[in-house]
């Protein structure tokens, strides 16, 4: 996946953004937004021995952020972190993200569904990384959240954070599904859509229909909603990955990540 080290990874510097605000960031706050966007990619990874074994790390690091809305929902979702076993958190985590459509971290799934066009875009999205000088290693399709994260970290508030205002209906529909379900990760979400421009009338609505119908499905030959219902909990796989032949290498099952 994203991850290498994760101490590492806290500390590797953010590029210098590129204008892309009416109000440009200074270094520090650009720095703080970029250490932000990095933890959130961290915290919703799978949660595996290197990652459990990091907590105590990151939660200092969340502590130590400067006292924004932000930071306190970080703090908030750390606070259940920590105190977990890791049997729970990985079982919490698959339950969450991958047996549920409605809150799966593949954020093209959401604007395309299982389509082609949703293949051109997770090709679309490698190229953009590529453009940026930014090689992801294949762990993990571009469209997974954490990956897109990561890359807005990395490049700044301009370019990097493109993809996620691009998808920003999908983000929403995925932080409503876990404040519905009382999720932890509702948290790390909340985190999110603090440092995201406010979600339109426009972005509402389609959200709400979005939530209501599903996405696209016209090239699959599935059922992806069941009985009319997006996402009734525990009883969808994960989104169908695209074409293979239109995107990147597949990522690895949780047994295969885990060898």
């Amino acid at each position: 996946m994203v991850r290498a080290r994760v101490r590492a990874a806290l500390r590797r510097p953010a590029r210098a953004p590129r204008p892309a605000r009416p109000v440009p960031l200074t270094p520090e706050e650009a720095e703080q937004r970029a250490l932000l966007l990095r933890l959130m990619s961290l915290l919703l990874q799978y949660p595996d021995a290197e990652l459990t074994a990091a907590r105590p790390v990151i939660t200092s690091t969340v502590a130590a952020l400067p006292p924004s809305s932000a930071a306190g929902h970080l703090a908030e979702f750390t606070a259940w972190f920590t105190g977990e076993e890791t049997e729970a958190l990985e079982r919490t985590y698959v339950e969450t993200f991958d047996l549920r459509r409605r809150s799966s971290l593949y954020l093209t799934y959401y604007l395309h569904g299982d389509t082609r066009r949703r293949g051109m875009a997770l090709l679309t999205l490698a190229q953009r990384y590529r453009a940026a000088g930014w090689d992801t290693d294949g762990g993990e399709l571009p469209d997974h959240l954490p990956v897109v994260l990561e890359f807005a970290a990395l490049t700044g508030p301009g370019r990097g954070e493109a993809p996620l205002r691009q998808h920003r209906r999908g983000i929403e529909l995925i932080h409503r599904a876990l404040t519905d379900a009382d999720s932890p990760y509702r948290h790390v979400f909340a985190a999110l859509t603090e440092l995201l421009p406010p979600p339109t009338e426009a972005d509402l609505r389609a959200v709400a229909e979005l939530a209501a119908q599903g996405p696209p499905d016209e090239e699959v030959g599935l059922d992806p909603y069941g009985a009319g219902e997006f996402a009734p909990p525990d009883t969808f796989v994960p989104p169908g990955q695209a074409p293979p032949t239109l995107v990147p290498p597949s990522a690895p099952t949780r047994q295969e990540a885990r060898r």
